[in-house]
């Protein structure tokens, strides 16, 4: 299987499961994590700028337990048991969008959203931002489509179509706007 269609993550891979001070208190599968209201476990986001200061976007694959076909922030995933957040972040970028990047952390914060029957978010979740480093190949079995949008384009999609995107990116994206300002002007245009 080609790098633009390898399976990459599985509902058996073991998360970090912490209390709400990050500390690591457990270790589950992925599934049971998300399985019902979830398990709190870490989680990271990545928002990814281009040159222009354009924000790359994901739409989920249609295959995803959850949110399928949403779209979402550049990346987000999860630790897997042994990993450390720069370690995982790095193997991410490869796997969906095979590029690497300089991150800069920004904040972290706990979430909880549920989709339907399907199963839940809950997580405390690391967001990052950073720069495009290379061409964006996506990989087809996690991201359906990727697209490059300005900060006042993806407000004005955010307000008249907010059902379009999944949860965490948009508050992600409302606290990064109101609380880290400065760091995002860094990037975003």
């Amino acid at each position: 299987m080609n790098e633009l269609h390898r399976v990459v993550s599985s509902e058996g891979e073991e998360l970090i499961l912490v209390d709400s001070n990050d500390n690591e208190i457990d270790y589950r599968s992925k599934a049971d994590c998300h399985d019902g209201d979830g398990i709190l476990h870490r989680a990271f986001s990545l928002f990814l700028f281009d040159d222009s200061g354009r924000l790359l976007l994901q739409r989920r694959s249609s295959a995803k337990r959850l949110w399928p076909g949403y779209w979402s922030n550049s990346c987000c995933s999860h630790p897997r048991r042994g990993e450390t957040l720069d370690v995982a972040t790095l193997r991410r970028l490869g796997d969906e969008l095979n590029i690497a990047a300089r991150l800069e952390h920004i904040y972290h914060f706990c979430y909880q959203a549920s989709f339907g029957t399907a199963g839940s978010e809950n997580e405390l979740c690391h967001v990052y931002l950073g720069k495009v480093d290379g061409e964006v190949r996506p990989n087809e079995s996690e991201i359906e489509s990727i697209r490059f949008i300005r900060r006042g384009e993806l407000d004005i999609e955010l307000e008249e179509y907010p059902r379009r995107f999944t949860p965490w990116f948009k508050q992600e994206w409302t606290t990064l706007k109101r609380d880290y300002g400065d760091a995002l002007a860094r990037y975003a245009m």
